[in-house]
């Protein structure tokens, strides 16, 4: 029985220390700075035009549906900044990809949608990090434009 005792007090101390260093910390970061620095920028297609918050865009031709793009990378060993810009870039290149199959050319009103939490800029995006994942929700309308 005592040593049942001493493994419940382990069990317990290990699950608040775990429980006790999660972390979730929410992060805006830049979108023009995610789209532009390090070698993933290269995974962005650009006959896929993308706008995010209110940007201005040229007329819509068709609405092809709004879509979901939530994404999550490791975080280890990389700055939460590194890992938030990762985990955008693959939203974007999900969102775009999505665009392609539905005959589309860009997705507009492209906004953050972490834990359901609504942002919409167009100059920031939404990440959470954690001590080992980060990941972001984004939501896009895929459409063509009429060019």
């Amino acid at each position: 029985m005592k040593q049942f005792a001493h493994l419940l007090l382990i069990s317990t101390l290990l699950f608040s220390y775990s429980v006790g260093n999660a972390r979730n910390t929410i992060h805006r970061y830049s979108i023009e700075e995610a789209l532009t620095v390090g070698e993933e920028r290269s995974r962005i297609d650009s006959s896929i035009r993308l706008f995010f918050g209110d940007q201005k865009h040229p007329a819509v031709k068709r609405k092809l549906g709004t879509y979901t793009a939530n994404k999550k990378t490791n975080a280890v060993n990389k700055s939460d900044r590194e890992a938030c810009n990762w985990a955008f870039l693959s939203a974007m290149v999900s969102l775009q990809s999505r665009a392609t199959r539905e005959g589309g050319n860009a997705v507009v009103n492209i906004r953050s949608y972490y834990y359901k939490n609504k942002f919409s800029s167009a100059t920031e995006f939404e990440c959470g990090a954690g001590a080992v994942v980060a990941g972001v929700t984004m939501i896009g309308e895929v459409v063509e434009l009429a060019e």
